[in-house]
């Protein structure tokens, strides 16, 4: 696992927890920033890179599961590690619904603290991905004219040309026009590519 590019959050109202957890994931060769609080955590510019964070349950102000709303609410998505004094089924069940990667009792094993925050960053990693192809994807349609799109949009359902001509009502050859141009524009160059990058599309 290469921590080199991410950065583990950690928000506890404990100092000796942050501290140990601190000294923990140094030691493994992770970066990490650490809060006292969700309210310190909440001040500062939201965090763009690769990470995840690791989230007290318990905390003065607002708890963990409030913060971890609150960043859906607000597009600040991380993966969270739970860290609780006491880790029953119901915490257990409620973080998970909330998409927690896992719940871990106080003092959390080392091996298994490092194994979590592992998997919630490789995780992250592959959403973050995921996003930034989707995106350049949705780019690449948008940078399309009102002509091409419609000329990827039968292209895609499997017309041939011809019919395309004779559905929007224009020449052949301007049809050919157009679909070389959408080509170029959606980087593809066969029909099998450009039916599995509209695959990938939002719907709308």
């Amino acid at each position: 696992m290469d921590s080199t590019d991410a950065t583990v959050l950690l928000i506890d109202d404990d100092l000796e927890v942050r501290d140990g957890v601190g000294r923990l994931l140094r030691s493994a060769g992770w970066r990490m920033e650490a809060f006292a609080s969700a309210q310190e955590f909440m001040e500062q510019p939201p965090y763009e890179g690769i990470g995840c964070l690791v989230l007290d349950v318990s905390m003065p102000g607002m708890s963990g599961p409030d913060l971890h709303r609150w960043m859906h609410e607000n597009d600040r998505s991380l993966p969270v590690i739970y860290l609780s004094a006491r880790c029953d089924v119901s915490i257990s069940v409620a973080a998970m619904k909330r998409g927690a990667v896992d719940v871990l009792e106080k003092p959390a094993d080392a091996d298994v603290l490092l194994q979590a925050i592992a998997e919630a960053v490789e995780l992250h990693r592959l959403e973050t991905a995921q996003r930034r192809a989707t995106d350049d994807i949705r780019r690449r349609h948008l940078s399309l004219s009102r002509r091409e799109g419609e000329v990827m949009t039968h292209v895609v359902s499997g017309r041939l040309n011809k019919q395309i001509a004779d559905d929007l009502g224009i020449s052949l050859k301007t049809v050919k026009v157009h679909r070389g141009r959408m080509m170029v524009k959606m980087g593809v160059r066969s029909v099998a590519e450009l039916v599995h990058l509209c695959g990938q599309l939002p719907q709308q």
